[in-house]
């Protein structure tokens, strides 16, 4: 519902209601607004539980058409095309998990690592080529 609201807007609200109200009445302000929120919301959950009882199992029937268009509503293009041409595969060529031949997926072709070379443990320091001098 106030998904669109940011915490900019909000920080000027309570500027504004710190100005309208003061100091004194602005704790009294929002503890009413909040009991009113509360109220609002157990309204609405007594008669959504009340709506539930009265339809019985007809209700999930009424509700699955609304969680379908709340799904739509997420839905992105490549998704859909995705879905429709490779009927769901996110994968459809196969290529994650594979290493794609000789080079990286950054591009750069793979160094083999050798099966002789072992990871150097703490405090050890890697051997001297004498050849390098």
């Amino acid at each position: 519902m106030f998904d669109s609201v940011g915490w900019g807007e909000i920080l000027v609200l309570i500027v504004a209601g710190l100005f309208i109200l003061g100091p004194e009445r602005l704790p009294e302000a929002a503890s009413w607004l909040a009991k009113s929120v509360r109220k609002v919301r157990e309204f609405a959950s007594g008669a959504r539980q009340q709506l539930r009882d009265e339809m019985g199992p007809e209700f999930e029937d009424f509700r699955k058409p609304l969680e379908d268009l709340r799904q739509l509503r997420n839905f992105d293009p490549r998704r859909a095309i995705t879905n429709h041409l490779f009927d769901g595969d996110s994968d459809p060529l196969g290529l994650n998990g594979t290493s794609g031949g000789s080079t990286k997926p950054n591009g750069y072709p793979a160094v083999p690592v050798k099966p002789e070379q072992e990871a150097l443990k703490p405090g050890e320091r890697p051997p001297v080529d004498p050849d390098a001098t």
